[in-house]
């Protein structure tokens, strides 16, 4: 009867301030255009280059696809209600960006890790990377992911669907999230705020470790070659080690804490929802020959149809 009070949700946004909301405004149009074209670039020149068949660029070309989607979770939604004063959301629209919020994040978070997984293969056992890591255990990989996004994600939509909402209904943030629906719920939240910390904490904390183990492994092997093969392994790994290091950090910072809200958390958000999702195909290009090469490729022959 208390959840039946509240049907929609308001919204406070990014900032209160009109002319900082009209420069985020003007930003958020240009990182949310690069997000778009970036990552579409990726999928297409993965898609159509035959140089691009390894499983690397088959993760990558996954990883640009959820990019896409998640940012797309937010920033459509944050651009429009930075043009409106009353910014509201459905109670029904609240808990679907809720679930499709982590269940996207989720998926990134899994890939990354499946990604370094794959690199320590290619690394450490390159006569046998490719019977390791073949085109079925690929799709096992990614389908996994998605799988384990999918249980994380109804988890924690499960828990915010049985909080009680009895007013108020204003949401200190710019989309809805567990810890700041938890802070209008009329009810003791101590045993769903330990659930939800408990569900974050095991899958960021799990994929992390694997993460650092895969990367241990793989210093401790470079450690035996020579300085050359080193330096082109290292030169692999950067781009993956920045893209875990944007996107983690602030999952962290937010997830892996009791249910409590900082004046700090709206701005790290927008880092792992639409900086990073932006960054991923500048990381991933700009570090990455065989993508540049494979990208100029595609552009001359673009070129060559044009002129016939």
């Amino acid at each position: 009867e208390n959840k039946t009070n509240v049907t929609e949700f308001i919204l406070r946004g990014l900032t209160l301030d009109k002319t900082v909301a009209k420069v985020c405004l003007s930003l958020l149009l240009v990182f949310y255009a690069t997000i778009i074209l970036g990552n579409l670039l990726i999928i297409f020149t993965i898609k159509t280059s035959e140089q691009l068949n390894s499983p690397m660029y088959f993760f990558l070309s996954y990883l640009s696809f959820v990019d896409i989607s998640y940012s797309t979770v937010t920033a459509p939604k944050l651009i429009y209600d930075l043009l409106v004063e009353k910014k509201t959301i459905s109670f029904v629209g609240c808990i679907a960006q809720l679930f499709a919020g982590h269940f996207l994040g989720c998926t990134e978070i899994f890939l990354l890790t499946v990604m370094a997984y794959d690199r320590c293969i290619a690394i450490c056992k390159p006569l046998h990377y490719t019977n390791i890591v073949n085109t079925h255990v690929c799709g096992w990989l990614v389908a996994a992911s998605w799988v384990g996004a999918f249980v994380h994600s109804a988890v924690q939509t499960l828990l915010a669907i049985q909080l009680p909402f009895c007013g108020p209904n204003e949401i200190d943030h710019y989309f809805c999230d567990i810890h700041p629906l938890m802070k209008l719920a009329c009810t003791d939240t101590y045993i769903i705020s330990v659930s939800v910390a408990t569900n974050s904490g095991m899958v960021s904390l799990s994929c992390f470790i694997v993460l650092l183990v895969s990367y241990a492994v793989i210093l401790v092997s470079l450690r035996r070659r020579f300085s050359e093969g080193r330096l082109k392994a290292l030169y692999t790994c950067t781009s993956h080690i920045i893209a875990v290091v944007l996107f983690f950090g602030p999952c962290i910072f937010i997830y892996m804490r009791p249910s409590t809200t900082f004046s700090a958390d709206k701005m790290v958000s927008v880092f792992y929802t639409i900086i990073t999702p932006m960054l991923n195909p500048l990381i991933y290009t700009l570090r990455n020959e065989e993508v540049k090469n494979a990208m100029k490729k595609l552009w001359s022959r673009k070129l060559k149809g044009s002129e016939k």
